[in-house]
């Protein structure tokens, strides 16, 4: 794949919760990303999805939600998981999600963009951390926080603020998620990753 190829970037809503926030953190950000010459990105909403709850026994088919979804996770170069905490952690949605698969994650950079109260979802962020480390995923750095989400709307209604902190941390990200989806991508062409 040359360096001209536009990377892609699955950018997944981790909560399936009514009334989530999810969608409108995921949109802005998937926005963002869109306006990018090296970047298509493709949003998975793991509500649509439906994946099964329960995960099967080694020797059991997988469901046809969990298939549906796989190329999809495989074509990507990098991820950008949205997802709020919750008592201090992820939705248990998303890590069902997460657990589905393996060979997708691997070898590929993943931004976290987390939301919630004070904290701004950075409890979530250092558990998805752990995990995808798990899966030979590469968190980078610099994800997006966001605490008090609910106070950044504009006047309009429009979400975020134009002075909302991460209308300035999402180039940041964008360009480390960059860095990494393509180097990572050069590295998985030129020899198979081992692990």
């Amino acid at each position: 794949m040359s360096e001209g190829n536009p990377l892609r970037v699955a950018v997944i809503i981790g909560s399936t919760r009514r009334g989530r926030f999810g969608p409108t953190v995921a949109g802005w950000f998937a926005a963002q990303a869109g306006r990018r010459a090296d970047m298509d990105v493709d949003l998975v909403d793991l509500a649509e999805a439906r994946l099964p709850e329960t995960l099967p026994d080694h020797d059991e088919d997988v469901p046809e939600p969990v298939r549906a979804l796989a190329p999809r996770l495989a074509a990507a170069d990098a991820f950008a998981v949205v997802a709020p905490e919750y008592n201090h952690g992820f939705p248990a949605p998303l890590k069902t999600a997460i657990d589905w698969y393996y060979d997708e994650w691997k070898a590929k950079p993943v931004a976290l963009i987390t939301y919630g109260r004070e904290s701004g979802g950075r409890y979530a962020a250092a558990q998805l951390r752990q995990v995808f480390g798990e899966l030979h995923a590469v968190t980078i750095r610099d994800g997006i926080s966001l605490p008090c989400y609910w106070e950044q709307f504009a006047a309009d209604g429009s979400w975020p603020k134009v002075t909302a902190d991460c209308n300035a941390a999402v180039k940041t990200t964008l360009d480390q998620l960059s860095w990494w989806a393509r180097a990572l991508r050069e590295a998985r062409t030129r020899v198979p990753y081992v692990g």
